[in-house]
């Protein structure tokens, strides 16, 4: 079930946290590199983000969530965490499944994320660059066009 969730609530904000860190420590992992910004942050640093968020649910608990502007009719997706043990269960494709109404949609990850990367072509993202941001470390930028 996805629903919007607010991280000016703490409780919220919290659990967000936690997720991020998680998911993004996966992501380090894999791509081999940790300094991956949500990773380290606050929720204060959290709750000063100029983002929409929706999260997804399974029974009662926030299991993964997107955070999203829209800037002259693109929308970014500049953040998407699931929790580990709840990854693989299709948490990650109905948040990203959730903004494919808009008209352009752009997302990065890092090159060696294999998972975010079939998750985003399997949608019909498009790799359109990549940048280099550590050395031997590369992010992907995809677009989605309707």
């Amino acid at each position: 079930m996805l629903r919007p969730i607010d991280p000016d609530d703490v409780g919220v904000a919290e659990r967000i946290v936690e997720i991020q860190r998680a998911a993004y420590r996966v992501e380090a992992d894999l791509i081999g590199f940790d300094a991956i910004p949500p990773l380290h942050e606050t929720i204060g640093e959290l709750q000063s983000q100029p983002l929409c968020w929706c999260g997804s649910f399974q029974d009662q608990t926030l299991a993964g969530v997107i955070g999203w502007t829209v800037v002259n009719g693109v929308c970014d997706i500049d953040r998407l965490a699931v929790d580990p043990p709840f990854a693989r269960q299709g948490h990650g494709r109905l948040l990203v499944s959730h903004l494919l109404n808009h008209r352009a949609i752009t997302v990065s990850t890092g090159t060696e994320n294999l998972p975010a990367f079939r998750l985003y072509e399997s949608l019909g993202f498009v790799p359109v660059g990549e940048r280099r941001i550590a050395n031997g470390i590369t992010v992907t930028a995809f677009e989605r066009y309707l």
